[in-house]
Formats: structure tokens, sequence, C-alpha cells
């Protein structure tokens, strides 16, 4: 019924309706009862699985990512940009990330996983649902038998990352499944995002300063988490030093968050230090052919916390940077959270 209000997304083959063709579906009215479910419910749940399969089977060579959502859910506004950029933060080998507690919505699998995720699916589809195979999929895959369901829970995670906060929430009550009422929430979607993530290039971080429980300067790097520490001191500092020395155009330090307004950082600069070492040595000797002071450890110091934000560009005239640094000029009367970096 929706077809004919996006006729653009149809035309160009963003969007797609398919249906299994009846042969598809084996004979699904003789099927064993399991879990205290009535025959309707297994039999949904059973088509439900084959559903998911098929879908999953035709969508894999059109993409490298597959996100599994339904039609009575709504999305945060910037859902596929959060996406893209909690996946690329990612450094070990996932097998699922989910961005919504709920179900099956909001699961995003790779495409190149998506055969061996059926293969597995078809194994079972009559047995559990396909929440359940999911986990089922990776106790296969990294429990060990032979050690305690602490250790599989911990190996699970690694395949499975969980996003905070959710990206979607469900809305509908009436399930496909007639006479189901599901009156599902997320409670993790209305949640202030306490910190923004952003796809930063590898680095070391490094800091002066007191970090408070598990806020690490780290997980404010990587998008997980923010960073919090205990009142800065002048002379303390944040580093953070690129692997590789590249070109930086634009720069963005974000204290603060809405849990804690205030812990922000005041009188703090920001400064990179120049990859070309004889450049540096010219400005600890000669000091800054630059518009930028110079520190007497080769630094320029390019801007300045305002408001709890410090942001701006960098004169591609600097070069490849190494390192850059957020310097605290005079003791604070609070403590600071990094929220975005």
């Amino acid at each position: 019924d929706s077809l004919p209000s996006f006729p653009r997304e149809v035309q160009s083959g963003v969007l797609e309706v398919i249906s299994p063709p009846a042969s598809y579906y084996p004979d699904l009215s003789n099927l064993k009862k399991t879990f205290g479910d009535s025959e309707d419910r297994v039999r949904w749940r059973t088509k439900q699985n084959l559903d998911y399969s098929f879908l999953m089977l035709y969508a894999q060579p059109k993409g490298t990512f597959y996100l599994q959502l339904e039609d009575d859910i709504i999305a945060k506004p910037d859902f596929i940009e959060s996406i893209k950029s909690f996946a690329a933060q990612q450094s070990q080998d996932w097998m699922v990330l989910e961005f919504s507690q709920l179900g099956f919505i909001g699961k995003l699998f790779k495409s190149e996983d998506l055969p061996l995720i059926v293969d597995f699916f078809l194994m079972f589809y009559k047995d559990k649902p396909i929440d359940w195979l999911i986990d089922h999929l990776l106790w296969v895959k990294v429990c060990n038998p032979e050690k305690d369901a602490t250790h599989c829970e911990k190996e699970k995670s690694k395949l499975r990352i969980r996003a905070k906060p959710s990206l979607f929430q469900h809305m509908g009550i009436y399930s496909s499944l007639a006479g189901k009422i599901q009156n599902l929430k997320d409670k993790d979607f209305g949640k202030n995002l306490l910190h923004k993530a952003h796809n930063n290039p590898p680095a070391k971080v490094d800091t002066s300063l007191r970090i408070y429980q598990q806020y690490t300067l780290e997980k404010v790097y990587k998008g997980q988490d923010c960073f919090w520490a205990l009142a800065p001191v002048a002379g303390d500092y944040i580093k953070f030093t690129f692997l590789n020395p590249l070109e930086v155009e634009k720069y963005l330090f974000r204290s603060g968050n809405m849990e804690h307004p205030g812990d922000k950082l005041f009188n703090t600069t920001v400064e990179v230090l120049p990859a070309d070492e004889t450049l540096r040595k010219e400005l600890v000797d000669k000091g800054s052919k630059f518009n930028y002071p110079a520190t007497k450890d080769g630094y320029l110091k390019i801007g300045a916390f305002e408001n709890g934000t410090a942001e701006g560009s960098i004169s591609q005239s600097i070069g490849r940077i190494e390192a850059i640094r957020l310097s605290v000029t005079s003791d604070s009367p609070v403590w600071a959270i990094l929220s975005e970096v």
C-alpha cells in the first residue's frame, strides 16, 4: 500500500518488495510444540525464521552490511551515520552489532557472514525463535564446553556488541501473530546520549589527569563512553599521539554532558605537534613562523576551549601532525568530562 508514496525509491531500486514463492515453505501444519508455545505461535515463529532467512539471502549480494528492521518501529534521526560510525570503530572481529535490545530489531550483520548465519537458521528453524538461534550460533562458534557460563558470555560478547543508547523503538502493539498484543519498549531508546562517537584515526592516548572509575580517555576517543577525571590543575594535559602522522583539517573537543553540564574544561589550550622534526627544532630555537604561538617543546597553540568546546580548522601549511595535546593552564574548581573527540 505504501509503494505509491515512494516512486523514486522504487524506480532506482533502493526500495524493493519481495515475496517468497509458495514452494519455498514446507508444510507448517504439523509442527512439534515446544517451550509451552501454542500450535499457532510455533507455526508463526517457524515461518518468521524462514522469512528472515529468505530476506537475508536475497539481500546478501546487495551491500556490505545487513540491518534487520520492522515496519512498526521508529528510528533516531541520525541512525545511519551512528551505525556507520559505531561499525567503523570496532577493532575486533564481530558477528552482530545490536542497536536495539528488542528481539531481532536493529541487528547489524556483515553481508559476508549471512550465508553461514542462514545455514544455521535453516538447520533449526522449527526449534526456536530467531533471537535464540543467534545466541546458539555464537555459542557454537566461541564457547568451550569445558569452561563455565561466565567465560562463555565473555567470549560471546566479543562477537555480539551492544551499542547504547538504542537507535530504534518498537511502536506497534499488534503482532503479526493473530491475537497477540506486544507492548515491547526499548528502555534505552529515550536515554540522553552522554557522549558522541566519531571515527578517529588510530592513536595512543595519554593524560596526567586522575581518571574517575571506568571513564578512560581511550573510551571517549573510540566513541564508547565519555572521559571523566578529577579536577584538573595547571600543567595537566590530555594527549593523542597518532600511530601514523597525518594532515588534520579540523578538530572538535566537547566537554561536559547533559547529566553533568558543569564538568567542563576551562583555561585549556589546543596544541599540535608537527611531524617535521626540522620544523619543530626551528619552533623551539626561533619561535613560530606561523600565526600560532609555539611552546618550548615544539607544539603550536592553535586554539582554546570556550564555553566548554574547542573547535576549528588547522592550517595545512603545518603539514602532517604527530600529536594533539590539550594543556590546562590554571587550576579548575570542577571535575572534567570529555564527551566528544
